[in-house]
């Protein structure tokens, strides 16, 4: 997929509707509502998903982040939820995304690729026909422990910008991205949109400053 002019953003790990407030604010055009995982930070209760989900104003996007692998779960989560798109953090099979396509009419599916070397891109190229977009992030879901996200670790980017222009399809990077290295991230992958959750924290909490700062550094453009 060509680059865009610039990147979309999307600022994960919120966890109260005055940070969503913020990210929207400050440019995001997504915002990632972080449920259980057996790893990382972010993770809110199901509730308070569902009542930052009923606040986001369109047209921004609200992405429930799932670990779950089963569609019936996928889908309950999602309903509860009240979300606009679904980010799939583990790996599934293609009849989950079937059926996922019958359960949540309307929803977008974002499947997660966790880049650990080379062998991410013929991954990439086979959830790709399946789902909306794909999040390149560096996780490592083969651990006994899986991390499947907010390691705060930077992957290869040649490894994501092979994937980014093999797919026709929307490549979101994540993965240890900060103020001071977005921009290095845009020009070296080119991906239609970048996501974020420990590189814009202070102390647990989202900072105004590293925001603005990371958007601008990205090209992102922001609301106000």
């Amino acid at each position: 997929m060509t680059p865009p002019l610039f990147p979309r953003l999307k600022v994960c790990c919120i966890s109260s509707v005055e940070e969503m407030r913020l990210a929207v604010r400050l440019g995001a055009d997504a915002v990632g509502l972080v449920g259980a995982m057996p790893s990382g930070p972010g993770v809110i209760p199901d509730e308070r998903i569902a009542d930052i989900a009923r606040a986001v104003p369109p047209p921004v996007m609200s992405v429930l982040l799932t670990s779950a692998q089963s569609a019936d779960t996928i889908a309950r989560q999602a309903d509860a939820a009240g979300v606009s798109a679904v980010q799939i953090v583990d790996r599934v099979g293609p009849a989950v995304y079937a059926r996922l396509r019958t359960d949540l009419p309307g929803r977008s599916l974002w499947q997660v690729v966790h880049v650990t070397g080379p062998e991410a891109i013929a991954e990439a190229e086979r959830v790709a026909r399946h789902v909306d977009a794909v999040l390149l992030d560096s996780g490592d879901p083969t651990l006994d422990t899986k991390a499947l996200g907010g390691t705060g670790r930077v992957h290869d980017w040649r490894v994501s910008r092979t994937i980014r222009e093999l797919l026709d399809i929307p490549v979101v990077l994540a993965g240890g991205l900060t103020p001071g290295n977005v921009a290095d991230a845009v020009r070296a992958v080119g991906p239609f949109g970048l996501d974020v959750c420990s590189g814009l924290r202070t102390g647990g909490a989202l900072d105004a400053d590293k925001l603005a700062a990371f958007a601008s550094a990205a090209g992102v453009q922001r609301l106000a």
